[in-house]
């Protein structure tokens, strides 16, 4: 359920969509996040907390081999045992557009990760006779940094239902399903669709294809970038696949155009 594992550490830093609460600690390296608004870096010696139900992307900044982080996932049984074991009473709603939630780094923090050695079995796993009271002991810790975080750790709703058009122009570059992206706007897929052609006049799957792609043209005819370095940032699971679909669009593969504005200097 909770263990600090490798598989785990795949799963936040390389997918997209953030399904539960993630407390993240950099013990060596940065890493960068952007989602879909801000950009927000998490050096050697900071933490936070990466909210459920929201899209990021990332980048290391340093190599990948000298990046260490330490993570915990708490999911919403565990969160809700924690809550009834403890008596803690349903806090308000913290209404934050905030992906991420830094915390002021403290000795206490330090001192339990430092905490956490005795107890490792591998990279980034715990011993598990220890592993649910390290979860406890790091939840206490936060709400006492933060008492505001019951306000988001314990609330158990469903995304609300929000500005479609307004999500989908700040988040089209996200590769996640469109079943994903009606959750995260809180509306079925029927109701996520329907609302959409209202707004758009097109079906979701058409228009990210074209959205993308509208922007891939902007960057390499305008910016001047290579079509490998943008193909991925845009939501394109390949090169090829994105060439294709350029092509298709405008006639010409993104490397056609990327060379013909290096040849006319424009």
């Amino acid at each position: 359920m909770k263990a600090i594992a490798q598989e785990i550490q795949t799963k936040i830093l390389k997918e997209e969509y953030i399904p539960d609460h993630v407390f993240l600690y950099v013990v060596r390296g940065a890493i960068q996040f952007f989602d879909g608004n801000n950009r927000h870096t998490f050096q050697s010696g900071e933490c936070g907390i990466a909210r459920k139900n929201r899209l990021a992307k990332f980048i290391v900044t340093d190599s990948e081999e000298d990046f260490e982080p330490v993570l915990f996932c708490f999911d919403e049984a565990f969160l809700q045992q924690f809550q009834q074991k403890h008596a803690i009473p349903s806090a308000a709603i913290l209404h934050s557009e905030a992906t991420f939630i830094k915390i002021p780094k403290t000795e206490l923090l330090d001192d339990f990760i430092r905490s956490l050695q005795p107890y490792h079995k591998g990279i980034m796993q715990l011993d598990e006779a220890f592993e649910d009271l390290k979860y406890e002991e790091l939840l206490t810790i936060l709400l006492r940094l933060q008492p505001e975080l019951a306000g988001i750790l314990f609330n158990y709703n469903p995304p609300a239902k929000i500005n479609i058009e307004a999500f989908m122009n700040r988040n089209y570059t996200f590769r996640v399903s469109v079943e994903r992206f009606a959750h995260l706007t809180g509306r079925s897929l029927s109701a996520f669709k329907r609302d959409f052609k209202m707004i758009f006049n097109d079906t979701p799957g058409h228009w990210l294809v074209k959205k993308r792609l509208q922007e891939a043209y902007i960057l390499i005819d305008v910016n001047n970038k290579k079509p490998s370095e943008i193909y991925l940032d845009l939501g394109f699971e390949s090169l090829s696949h994105f060439s294709y679909a350029f092509k298709k669009q405008f006639g010409q593969t993104p490397t056609a155009l990327a060379n013909r504005k290096r040849k006319t200097g424009n």
